[in-house]
């Protein structure tokens, strides 16, 4: 089989060990997978502050397409394209181009509301006019939808798959508390701290692993917090952990905590599921879609509303304090841990939309 190619854009530092994400780990993992379903993959790494990135970042990505013969097969990380409609939007013109969208930009937490307008506001001229749009849960695509005026059939989920790992055997069962998530004010780890602080009476320990260079000024605040609430000896910021270090603090969770103000989808928690690990989460965008059912309707995690921390420690309360719902959430995460889909249902999702681009570049409505 003769494989096609497509030429794949993405940030600089999606090999970073100390900033992992979700959708660094998404653009790798569907690099490696993409040949199986036919199209073999240029890589592109461009380095800049993305999604406002500086003068050599702006010239290294115009370059980088300006580069590429008409009528090429273009996927762009929506963290590179979707700042930068001036030089995204003319290219749409003779390049075959797809974008993948991790994150609607005007989503973060925290930005400077005019900020927030600007980003939103050249997502919508970049996605507008190119033909296709990829987004990684049933969720984002609905909320591109609706918030871009785009038309349904160019927007197409491609959700992130899940390699099964060795179930978890935690720890005493019920105790060991994980977050996976950088520290970041979208994540909202003061919200967990914030949690944990009002059950002290438990006998709780968590780890939060994640990168701690996005926000400085924030884990600073997390840390006073820690300090302030006296829980230095129970709540510990890892920093970002990968691989078989990655794979001892799954072993050792119990449950699996997450506090975020926004997820188009929420790896984390599907990493979590897969090793039969139960998940306790704010029910923002698509984590409901990450925690889904087993496939006897059972659901193994629980979501509470984002803005209620007391809800938060309720369920922390009902964790320990009943046996039978630990006994019914383990049993059905480990009855949807054998569902899971896998990675190639991604890339072969990825690779039907890539297929379909129209063959002559043309303005997209």
């Amino acid at each position: 089989m003769s494989l096609r190619s497509v030429h794949f854009v993405m940030p600089g530092g999606v090999d970073d060990p100390a900033n992992p994400s979700g959708g660094n780990a998404y653009d790798r993992r569907v690099c490696l997978d993409l040949p199986g379903f036919g199209w073999q993959v240029h890589q592109h790494r461009v380095a800049g502050e993305w999604p406002r990135p500086g003068v050599a970042a702006r010239t290294e990505l115009a370059r980088t397409l300006r580069e590429l013969p008409d009528g090429t097969v273009v996927l762009l990380d929506g963290l590179v394209a979707c700042g930068v409609p001036e030089i995204v939007v003319p290219e749409a013109e003779r390049l075959r181009l797809a974008v993948l969208v991790h994150l609607p930009l005007g989503d973060e937490t925290g930005l400077d509301p005019v900020l927030a307008a600007e980003l939103d506001a050249g997502e919508r001229a970049v996605l507008r006019a190119v033909p296709a749009v990829i987004a990684t849960s049933d969720w984002a695509v609905r909320r591109l939808v609706s918030h871009h005026g785009l038309a349904p059939d160019k927007v197409h989920e491609a959700a992130p798959g899940a390699d099964i790992a060795p179930l978890a055997s935690g720890t005493d069962g019920v105790s060991r508390l994980l977050c996976v998530a950088a520290v970041t004010p979208r994540k909202g780890q003061h919200r967990l701290i914030e949690a944990l602080a009002s059950v002290t009476e438990l006998p709780w320990t968590c780890s939060c692993v994640g990168g701690l260079g996005q926000d400085p000024e924030y884990v600073a605040h997390l840390r006073g917090l820690i300090r302030e609430h006296g829980l230095q000896d129970r709540l510990e910021l890892a920093g970002p952990k990968a691989g078989a270090q990655l794979d001892a603090a799954y072993a050792t969770a119990d449950l699996m905590v997450l506090t975020s103000y926004a997820e188009t989808y929420g790896m984390a928690v599907t990493e979590a599921l897969a090793r039969g690990i139960p998940v306790l989460a704010t029910d923002v965008g698509g984590v409901p879609e990450a925690v889904g059912r087993a496939p006897d309707g059972g659901v193994p995690g629980i979501l509470v509303p984002p803005e209620d921390p007391a809800a938060f420690a309720a369920e922390l309360r009902g964790w320990f304090g009943e046996a039978d719902v630990r006994r019914r959430l383990k049993a059905a995460a480990r009855s949807r841990r054998a569902a899971l889909g896998g990675w190639a249902s991604t890339a072969q999702r990825l690779a039907g939309v890539l297929g379909r681009l129209p063959g002559e570049p043309r303005r997209a409505a």
